[in-house]
């Protein structure tokens, strides 16, 4: 299998190297040892110091200071290559987070078309359900578990959590693994601040059930007729906005944590590189 090359850039100016390196090399743990463990992706992330330098047959992920409403995460160029974009909050690292995510999902799908035949879900009284028909997905593979409580660290660097195949699987079986944390507990659930889309097989438009404000019970939603490119590129322009205003920040603490993570990390790497002078 060809290996995939990806780039994280940042277009703003605002990073500094060290922090861009130390994701990048995060993300390049969790594509290199965690999704190949349930999905045939081979693939290197690195840290592209020049944005106006994108080296031949690397897909970047670029960090940009806002997006326009219609605009997502996933892009295309004209060739259909991806390339994803990612908002930069000043004083937040939740783009780490982002930049983790959009990786994941270009890699697993890079066409943004990419559906999945499994049961369909419902709201019953405020609660999802499992349906009595079927549904194709688009497999996103953070969207149902994409919330800050549900990610994890790599060496400090917080990164999204993903679903695995299982996760479409008819029903639940012993032993089977849902979401590479195991937050997920059964196919096809959303946790508090994901969302799901697919297409509805009567009316053949898209549907979704989202689920942004964990304080709120999940809605279901009707997106009309995907209008744009990708079935991806669609849902992100009519979603990606929308969940990013509401959702819920990281705890002070959980930032505390991380943030002394990494600064130990960072002590122990200065202590170490006297043993070499």
């Amino acid at each position: 299998m060809l290996a995939t090359k990806v780039g994280l850039v940042d277009t703003t100016g605002t990073i500094d190297t060290h922090t861009m390196a130390a994701v990048a090399a995060a993300i390049n743990v969790q594509v290199t040892r965690d999704l190949p463990q349930y999905w045939p992706v081979n693939a290197t992330v690195s840290y592209l110091p020049d944005p106006k330098k994108i080296p031949q047959g690397v897909w970047p992920v670029q960090l940009v200071k806002t997006l326009p409403p219609d605009e997502g995460g996933f892009h295309m160029t004209r060739h259909h290559q991806p390339y994803a974009k990612v908002i930069v909050t000043p004083h937040s690292d939740e783009w780490a987070v982002d930049a983790s995510h959009e990786t994941v999902e270009m890699l697993i799908d890079p066409n943004g078309n990419r559906l999945q035949t499994s049961t369909s879900i419902e709201i019953v009284h405020g609660s999802i359900q499992d349906g009595t028909g079927r549904f194709e997905y688009l497999v996103e593979a953070c969207d149902p578990c994409e919330a800050d409580p549900y990610t994890y660290t790599i060496d400090g660097i917080s990164v999204s959590d993903f679903i695995t195949p299982h996760f479409y699987d008819p029903q639940a079986t012993p032993d089977a693994r849902y979401s590479f944390t195991g937050a997920i507990k059964k196919p096809r659930q959303i946790l508090p601040g994901g969302y799901i889309s697919w297409v509805d097989p009567t009316t053949d438009e898209m549907q979704q059930i989202l689920w942004v404000d964990p304080n709120q019970p999940p809605v279901l939603r009707n997106l009309g007729p995907a209008t744009s490119g990708s079935l991806r590129l669609f849902i992100e322009s009519q979603t990606y906005h929308f969940t990013r205003k509401d959702r819920e920040p990281p705890t002070p603490e959980a930032k505390a944590k991380r943030a002394a993570y990494r600064e130990a990390l960072a002590a122990a790497a200065v202590a170490r590189a006297q043993h070499y002078t």
